[in-house]
Parts: structure tokens; C-alpha cells; sequence
């Protein structure tokens, strides 16, 4: 197994993880609404949320790590309120369906993003993944997606204005959802973060 990359103050990262044996992570509507309270209140107080989409068997989220976090706080490291959220979500999960053991894989997956161009791409992609995937005709089409919080100029766990100052219009972030990114051309504008 190779190095875990750490996530570090200031830093973007594409945490993405799926179900143990490709199982589902979500049987109901309801688990996805929960999967987004339990980030909520894990996540959110160290990571700033700029895209995610929800699949029934993984998921993708981009997130920031807030700056102004003091190490001395988090001895175990900024992974650790991922890992906190995982287990909370795995716990409620068993216990709703009388399962046991792990549900996610491990180490969950966690890619540095470092050049902008990645950074809007990737925006992109994971509202894509439902279409890739073949859980949606079309990606516009699958709710559990920050994608619609955008379109909506909603707020759940993503402030929409900031992401947005990214692409500076709307014009722009339209014009990076209508070419379908797939991880290969990903791969291919930061080669040394994807192993």
C-alpha cells in the first residue's frame, strides 16, 4: 500500500471513497440526506465544501482545508474528522440495516489539487460522475449532486459565491459542464497526484 497523502491547511483535495466490495452506501433517499447532516456537522468545521456527488455504491467531494487550523488541535491529524464522519455514517448504517463490519474502503481516497485548470475541471467531473457512471441519463438529472445547488444559487453545505468567484461568471462554469471530463484528462494536467 503507498504513502497516505496528508491533508494540510490551505490545501484542495478530490476525497472520493466507495462502498466495502463495491456494496451500496445508500438504500434510501433519506441516507442521502443523512450522509450530508453527518459532513455537516464532521467536515465543515475544518473544510470548506466546493463540489460533491453522492452515488449509490461511492462518492466525490472537493474540498479546502480551512487555513486558520492549529495542528496542536487536531494531534491525530485534519484526516481525522474524515475518518470521524466515516464511522459515524458506518455505525448508523449497520445498525439501520443489522449489518456489521466496515462499509467503506480504507484508506479513503484523498488527491492533492494544486493547478487551477485541475481544480475547475474537477468541478465539473464530479458533477459528471453520475452520467459516467451510468446512474443518470443525464448528470443535470441526479439529485444528490451540489450541481443543483449551483443552479438553484442555493446553500447546503457548499456557499455557492465562493465557488463561483473561482470560474469568474457563469458563462464560464456552464461552458466547463458541457464537455464531459473523464479522470483520464484529469490524470493528465497534474500526473504526479494520481498514483
Amino acid at each position: 500500500m503507498g504513502k497516505t497523502t496528508l491533508l494540510l491547511p490551505g490545501g484542495f483535495f478530490h476525497i472520493f471513497n466507495r462502498g466495502n466490495n463495491r456494496e451500496n452506501l445508500f438504500h434510501e433517499e433519506r441516507k442521502y440526506e443523512y450522509f450530508l447532516r453527518l459532513y455537516a456537522h464532521h467536515v465543515l468545521p475544518v473544510a470548506d465544501t466546493y463540489a460533491y456527488c453522492l452515488m449509490k455504491n461511492h462518492f466525490h467531494i472537493l474540498v479546502r482545508i480551512k487555513e486558520d487550523l492549529d495542528a496542536r488541535d487536531f494531534p491525530a491529524g485534519f484526516s481525522k474528522p474524515f475518518s470521524n464522519f466515516f464511522d459515524a455514517y458506518a455505525r448508523g448504517f449497520n445498525r439501520a440495516y443489522g449489518r456489521t463490519g466496515a462499509l467503506f474502503q480504507r484508506p479513503f481516497g484523498r488527491i492533492p489539487v494544486v493547478e487551477k485548470c485541475h481544480l475547475l475541471r474537477l468541478i465539473a467531473y464530479i458533477h459528471q460522475n453520475p452520467q459516467k457512471h451510468g446512474f443518470a441519463k443525464n448528470f443535470r438529472d441526479w439529485p444528490y449532486s451540489s450541481y443543483h445547488v449551483f443552479c438553484a444559487h442555493a446553500q447546503d453545505v457548499i456557499d455557492p459565491g465562493k465557488v463561483m468567484g473561482l470560474f469568474g461568471t457563469r458563462r464560464v462554469w456552464n461552458r466547463s459542464h458541457l464537455r464531459m471530463w473523464s479522470g483520464a484528462e484529469l490524470e493528465r494536467l497534474a500526473p504526479e497526484c494520481f498514483g
